[in-house]
Formats: C-alpha cells, structure tokens, sequence
C-alpha cells in the first residue's frame, strides 16, 4: 500500500507542477502570440482569395467591355445594311452584357470595400502581434534576470562568515595602506 500511495502523490506533484508551469505568464503569452499568427495568416488567405477573385471579375468586366464595343460595330453595320430583325438581336446581347458589366462593376467594388477592411484589419493584427513579441521579450529577459538573481542569492547564501571577515580585513589593509 506504501507504494502505490507513494505513486499517487508522485503523480500528483507531477501534475501540479504541469499546472503551474500552464499557468506562467509567459507560456500563456506564446500561446496567444500563436494563436494571432495562426489568425494573421487565415486572414492573409482571405486577402489573397479577395484578390484573386477581384482579378477575375476585373477579367470579367474587361471582357464584357469588348462584347459591347463589338456589339457597337456589329450595330453599325446592321443599320447601315437596314437588318432592323438582327440589330434587334444584337440589342438584346448588347442588353444582357451591360447588366452584367453592371452587376461585375458592383461585386469588384465591394470585393475592394472588404479588401481595404481586410487590409487595415492585418496592419492592425501585426502591430498587435509585434507588441506581444516585444512584451514576451520583455517578460523573458525579466525572468533571465529574476533567475539569475535567484542564483547569485543562491550562491551568496553559500559564503561562510569566516571567508566574510578575512575579504573584510583584506579590503581594509588595501585602504590603510594608500
């Protein structure tokens, strides 16, 4: 029975100590400054997804521009020629391709609209992400030093007042003596 209580109160040292080392506010600092990574670089993906599809529609619209302007010329000829049935026709394409010029034009300005959003939404995450980096800095070199400090105590706790007293006389003689 000894040991197996022995066990459980290993275990359960072990787990504490697993807990409060989750719970140093560096390590939740870190996992914070992932998860803004981790949010910086899905929101780059929709910026890049929002261009491309900007790209495309832009294509889109450059396309419908030159039906159009080939609908014109076509439209000339029609009613040079006297085709009033198939200038109707042309009319009818000419129609459907301005609205839908129209409709292009209004889904590229808002792909733009959320674009700027976007953009102004990652400048602001990486200034955020920047001074987080900067406060682990901070937070880590803090540590360094409290560690160290804790060392240095260590080892002064370790001076014997005998060694105190001889470094006392010598640092005397070196002042009688100038």
């Amino acid at each position: 029975m000894a040991l197996i209580t022995r066990l459980s109160r290993l275990f359960q040292a072990d787990f504490h100590a697993v807990l409060d080392r989750i719970e140093e506010p560096d390590i939740q600092l870190k996992q914070a400054i992932r998860e803004m990574q981790i949010e910086l670089q899905q929101n780059e993906q929709r910026l890049a997804l929002l261009q491309h599809e900007a790209e495309q529609l832009s294509n889109l619209a450059t396309d419908s521009k030159d039906k159009i302007a080939t609908f014109d010329e076509e439209l000339d000829i029609c009613f040079t020629a006297k085709k009033e049935d198939l200038a109707r026709d042309l009319i009818t394409r000419k129609l459907e391709t301005t609205h839908q010029l129209d409709s292009t034009e209004k889904q590229i300005a808002t792909i733009q609209s959320s674009t700027k959003k976007l953009e102004s939404c990652i400048e602001e995450y990486r200034e955020q992400l920047e001074n987080m980096n900067q406060k682990l800095e901070l937070l880590v070199t803090d540590i360094d030093n409290q560690s160290l400090h804790n060392h240095l105590s260590a080892v002064g706790a370790g001076v014997r007042a005998e060694d105190i007293e001889i470094a006392f006389l010598r640092e005397k003689q070196k002042r009688s003596a100038s």
